[in-house]
């Protein structure tokens, strides 16, 4: 081609992705338009904010990488763009998912589809029990002996659970179930937003071998919801710290999974061994445990990936297909049953490392913090700043127009008052419908982003097209926000849609109900799907 893109075909990448090497596939539209039609096996990595993503998701630079579009001209600008940052071996889908369609096979609607859909199979294959919304009040009613786990989230059982319902994110239900479970006769039910949680967390308590009667509560609160049974906001309770038979029960169900599934245990030296070989073969190492542990302390280099969360969208999290992945935690527990999940989703070779107390004193690889991912290129972009304080002044005189690229779901939850929210791999033409850039008062053009990092990448690009100078708010909004500065919220001033992020039924304003069954009816066909599509890779684990 013209541009200089390597190409590939679709029925070449078809036998790609069946060939047993490492392969990345990934999609360079923004969440919206990719959950509209997109390959099954491909990650969702804008062009926007690709350098933010793409260190993480695809770590090694010899990786086979494959970019998608509709054919928008994404795919070939993502694809020179990561050759640039040093990767060896990109190319484009030529003719975009359109050719894969016209080529005989099957595009998905949806986000995080491969993992919804595993779940959908494991449901199938192992014949998970379930329990209606209905039902399950009944028995709350009747105040029978049960215990309700949620498996979400902490942040979403906060936001909307069932009643009585008690927050354990999903790698965590083994190791606690002991401590939180009353007697041997107390029936458990699993449940999440929809399914996908509820049925992979119910199965995970049956693999353990655990004898209670365990049921995922079909559909979720979506479910509850429906039926019009009210949710509850606000919800508190948190389990307590595992007590010493706690842990040793989970130990004793994780050792019953690990020899059902061949999950292999390595040592730090192993670990070592194989980041020493990471130049030849992908590696990932995920820390399972929860947020707060992560952050607490972790062995460097291992990224904060909570298990439940990790198996509800691991596209998110491992975009190489054939990748090495080492799942870590404190006793093995929660990173056996997390391993589990992922080799019967498909990802061979997964193996658990436990970095108890022992581990903690390896002096620099034992560190705390949060998670930063390496922000590729910027080297390149150095660019001029300018300081919150002096900010405000330049707004409040009409000298200067912001421009914001965070994510439309933060931008409508803060940001600087007046300014435009955009994308910035549309953003020469979100600029041009910004009067306020155009009249002579403005001097400046400020872009930001939450931690000023994206809008340092874009404040090169736009320099040469821009009307006045470009700077970028040093530090991001977050320096604004630590300044003490107003933020103004919602959809203010938007010169681009919102199409980055796809909503959840639940946060739609409208048509909730009928957006809540929609989504069901979609989750639940994919099983259906999944029956002839011979792109995924699940073996589910039976008997």
């Amino acid at each position: 081609m013209s541009d200089g893109t390597k190409r590939i075909d679709a029925r070449s990448l078809k036998a790609q992705l069946h060939d047993g090497g490492e392969i990345a596939l990934l999609d360079a539209r923004e969440e919206g338009p990719f959950s509209r039609r997109h390959l099954l096996m491909a990650s969702c990595v804008p062009l926007s904010r690709l350098e933010l993503l793409v260190d993480d998701l695809v770590p090694r630079r010899a990786t086979r990488v494959v970019w998608c579009d509709d054919g928008e001209g994404l795919a070939a600008r993502a694809a020179r763009r990561m050759a640039a940052l040093g990767y060896q071996d990109v190319a484009a889908l030529d003719g975009g998912v359109a050719a894969w369609e016209e080529a005989g096979y099957r595009l998905y609607s949806g986000v995080h589809v491969t993992s919804k859909a595993f779940a959908e199979v494991v449901e199938h294959e192992a014949g998970t029990p379930w329990i209606s919304a209905p039902d399950l009040q009944k028995l709350i009613d009747s105040g029978a002996d049960i215990a309700i786990f949620d498996s979400r989230s902490y942040e979403e059982y906060h936001n909307n659970s069932i009643p009585t319902a008690i927050s354990v994110p999903g790698a965590e239900l083994v190791y606690r179930f002991a401590d939180l479970t009353p007697s041997p006769e107390t029936t458990i039910i699993v449940n999440c937003g929809g399914r996908t949680r509820s049925i992979i967390g119910a199965q995970s308590l049956i693999n353990a071998g655990f004898l209670n009667k365990i049921m995922s509560l079909k559909d979720g609160t979506m479910a509850w919801h429906l039926a019009g049974i009210g949710v509850v906001p606000g919800a508190t309770r948190r389990p307590p710290e595992v007590s010493g038979a706690g842990l040793s029960a989970g130990r004793e169900a994780a050792a019953r999974v690990a020899a059902r599934c061949d999950i292999p245990r390595i040592d730090k030296a192993t670990l070592d061994r194989w980041r020493a070989e990471a130049a030849e073969r992908t590696l990932y190492v995920l820390d399972v445990r929860t947020p707060e542990e992560y952050e607490a302390g972790h062995l460097r280099g291992a990224r904060s990936a909570p298990g439940g969360q990790l198996v509800q969208e691991t596209d998110a999290h491992v975009a190489t297909w054939g990748g090495r992945i080492v799942l870590v935690d404190d006793n093995g527990v929660r990173a056996t049953m997390t391993a589990s999940w992922l080799k019967q989703m498909g990802w061979a070779d997964v193996a658990v490392l436990a970095a108890g107390p022992a581990e903690r004193d390896l002096g620099g690889d034992w560190v705390s913090g949060r998670h930063v991912p390496r922000v590729l290129g910027l080297e390149g972009a150095a660019v001029c700043g300018i300081g919150a304080s002096e900010l405000s002044r330049a707004l409040a005189v009409g000298s200067a127009v912001v421009i914001d690229l965070a994510l439309s779901r933060r931008y409508g939850q803060g940001h600087i008052p007046g300014a435009w929210f955009a994308i910035r791999a549309r953003l020469a033409d979100a600029l041009a419908k910004l009067p306020a850039a155009k009249t002579p008062a403005v001097e400046t053009i400020v872009l930001t982003s939450p931690g000023g990092r994206l809008a340092q990448l874009a404040a090169a690009e736009l320099a040469g097209i821009a009307s006045a100078p470009v700077v970028v708010l040093a530090g991001g909004t977050r320096a604004w926000v630590e300044a003490g500065l107003p933020l103004e919220q919602g959809a203010t001033h938007m010169a681009d849609a919102a199409g980055d992020v796809v909503l959840s039924a639940r946060e739609r304003n409208q048509d909730r109900e009928a957006a809540m069954r929609e989504y069901l009816e979609w989750e639940i066909n994919l099983v259906n799907d999944m029956a002839t599509d011979d792109d995924h890779r699940f073996q589910v684990a039976v008997g």
